[in-house]
């Protein structure tokens, strides 16, 4: 397909070109443009939780992961405003659960740290809750840390074990609605299976038991390039 069959758009001043069907963020994706999310993985219908792949589009707010793109669309990404609201979402994420990044194995992998460090986050504005949301270690191989959890729903899409979810909400709503594990199916998950689960998961909330600290400060996955920089590169 040429570009004379696709769907013509511009994001941030620049032309772009997209298959039929592609949402925003794939579509800016595909054209080297970074749109950050964390609820979004590649293969899943996007639930389009986080909020922060918000754009602007005719003046109105909308969620890339989950908006198909249009043609002649005219698309704000980086820009001020968004990058501030993307920020406090962030801060939000931060201040609602146990984020304590010197101390969480997944520091250096971890794409809500990255986002902060992207959007420059130092002090939250929002005071922290500290919840205590109860962690889950019954799995042969998963460690489940609920209090790092910021309900994205990855792992609710994406692990699987003999086509069964082992993810699920505990509840439909509610304040004291949380990931919960089924104990059974993630007891059958294989080693690979769990690894599988922890790099889904975009926080420290899932965890391969005796995996901590695998990679050495300086050689894990952010502390060289920050994240979307493998998109913009295209």
């Amino acid at each position: 397909m040429d570009n004379t069959e696709k769907i013509k758009f511009v994001i941030d001043d620049k032309v772009c070109y997209a298959e039929p069907g592609q949402t925003i963020l794939e579509a800016a994706k595909s054209n080297g443009v970074y749109i950050p999310s964390l609820c979004y993985i590649e293969g899943v219908k996007p639930p389009g939780s986080c909020r922060i792949c918000n754009v602007r589009v005719n003046n109105r707010n909308l969620i890339a992961c989950t908006t198909p793109v249009a043609e002649g669309m005219i698309i704000d990404n980086d820009i001020p405003e968004l990058n501030e609201l993307r920020k406090a979402i962030v801060e939000m994420l931060f201040v609602s659960g146990n984020h304590f990044c010197p101390g969480c194995e997944k520091s250096g992998n971890c794409e809500l740290q990255a986002l902060a460090y992207r959007f420059q986050m130092m002090v939250p504005r929002f005071p922290y809750e500290f919840p205590e949301k109860g962690v889950n270690a019954t799995s042969k191989y998963i460690f489940h840390d609920r209090n790092r959890c910021i309900m994205c729903k990855r792992c609710i899409g994406k692990v699987m074990k003999d086509e069964k979810h082992v993810f699920a909400y505990n509840s439909r709503g509610g304040e004291h609605l949380h990931v919960v594990m089924d104990e059974e199916l993630a007891s059958q998950l294989t080693e690979e299976e769990a690894t599988e689960a922890m790099d889904i998961c975009p926080v420290g909330a899932i965890l391969k038991k005796e995996r901590g600290y695998y990679s050495p400060i300086g050689h894990r996955k952010y502390d060289k390039e920050s994240i979307g920089s493998d998109i913009e590169k295209k």
